[in-house]
């Protein structure tokens, strides 16, 4: 109320003087009462310019402090009931607001800067630059630093990894071994690329996975020596077996110097016939398992699979024909091209497809699916579907290891051989089956 009066009454003397001065100059008064009003005239208008300039200069000053963090200024407060008053009383309070959201986001800030620092998986950022902004112990731990200023300098500390985090894009992880004085490290790097206020940076995760894998792989090797030993115990067991029978009744024969009968000589001739087949049988086993442990390194071309898959029909027709099977293709875009080892992922389909033959021969429906497409995160898809009776959860979870099958008839390493060669590709094998809905074998290609 006080701004108005004041406001009010300026404008007030003002409008006075100014109608003085105009009362003046048409009366003829002399030079020095018009000059005069002039003057006061002038001193009014100066008045009422600083006058209202008060508030808008206290607001100013307000809007500086909120611009530069200030907020531990106080504007008096008379509790007069004046409108400077309740204009004090409100700077106050957006001030105390203001501090205490300041004082909260600082807060979280330590908070999660603290969570970042001790978390055991280590974190690093950086920008564009290449300027390291958050790195916590963890980090620092894995790649024996006690500061990184740059990524730059991660070449360094280990070329490979620093290639990793240079090329990988967001949700990119890689396996790098690095060399740490505790030991040999398997590290699993993450990358997610994030933009903040504009500006883009990377977001590093480094996890060491050596016992994990030190972990997986003894149990690898213990399902290995299971099954191992349970092929060769079954072929080795009724070879010993037989081998005996004849030995013995060779000797029994030698002691009593019985001759030996026609039928005699024809059971022998069975019992050498079954122990070469079955070590012919262990023979193929261990070819198998050599094939399984020698895979070569591929050889990357491009590959249209368009005709990939037309070359797969092909090769099959006779047999699709012969069994009813009616093979269906789905490419987007039509023209997609891989880029990986020919002949080894034709070996890959070839296995695929020939488990959805078997899969099929026995169902009402017979239909196998080819499909390839590009996912939403950029990765080259292959999908091998079939109509068939579908696998159980027990035996899907088994059927990548080498040698187990489910069939009457087969080696057991089609898959196991696949999953490899696809790893040597950077990629990876997926199934996705329930008994009475058909099986789906997905190949995926990181590209």
């Amino acid at each position: 109320m006080d701004y108005k009066v004041g406001m009010l009454g300026r404008i007030a003397l003002l409008a006075a003087s100014l109608f003085g001065l105009a009362y003046t100059i048409f009366d003829s008064w002399g030079g020095f009462i018009i000059s005069l009003f002039i003057v006061l005239v002038v001193i009014q208008i100066v008045f009422l310019l600083r006058y209202s300039e008060s508030s808008f200069k206290k607001v100013r000053v307000f809007l500086d402090n909120i611009k530069e963090n200030k907020y531990s200024q106080l504007y008096p407060v008379k509790f007069d009931g004046s409108e400077t008053d309740d204009l004090h009383i409100e700077f106050n309070a957006i001030l105390a607001k203001l501090k205490e959201d300041q004082s909260e986001k600082e807060a979280n800030s330590q908070f999660f800067k603290s969570v970042f620092k001790h978390l055991s998986i280590g974190l690093l950022t950086f920008g564009e630059d290449g300027e390291i902004t958050l790195i916590n112990t963890a980090a620092k731990r894995i790649l024996n630093v006690s500061e990184l200023k740059n990524i730059s300098d991660m070449a360094s500390i280990n070329k490979e990894l620093n290639l990793a985090i240079e090329n990988l894009r967001t949700g990119g992880s890689e396996l790098v071994k690095i060399a740490h004085p505790d030991g040999i490290m398997q590290l699993s790097v993450y990358v997610i690329e994030l933009l903040m206020r504009g500006e883009k940076f990377k977001l590093v995760s480094l996890q060491n996975i050596q016992s994990e894998l030190e972990e997986k792989e003894m149990e690898a090797w213990q399902n290995l020596v299971k099954i191992l030993t349970h092929e060769i115990m079954n072929s080795i067991t009724p070879i010993s077996s037989l081998a005996g029978t004849i030995r013995d009744d060779m000797e029994s024969k030698l002691e009593q110097v019985e001759d030996v009968t026609q039928s005699d000589m024809e059971d022998y001739l069975m019992g050498i016939n079954t122990i070469e087949k079955r070590s012919e049988g262990l023979t193929n086993f261990v070819a198998d398992f050599r094939s399984l442990a020698h895979i070569p390194a591929p050889k990357f071309t491009s590959i249209s699979i368009s005709k990939l898959f037309d070359q797969l029909q092909v090769l099959l027709q006779h047999q699709l024909e012969q069994k009813g099977i009616k093979l269906s293709k789905e490419l987007n875009p039509s023209e997609l091209i891989l880029f990986g080892d020919q002949t080894q992922i034709e070996q890959v389909l070839i296995n695929l497809t020939q488990n959805a033959i078997q899969a099929v021969e026995d169902s009402e429906t017979r239909k196998i699916c080819l499909s390839a497409f590009i996912d939403e995160a950029g990765k080259i898809i292959i999908e091998v579907r079939d109509s068939g009776k579908g696998i159980d959860q027990e035996a899907l979870s088994k059927i990548f290891i080498p040698f187990f099958t489910t069939k009457k008839k087969g080696s057991g390493i089609g898959l196991s051989l696949s999953k490899q060669i696809m790893r040597r590709h950077k990629g990876n094998i997926q199934v996705k089956s329930a008994p009475g809905e058909g099986t789906t074998f997905k190949l995926i290609f990181n590209g």
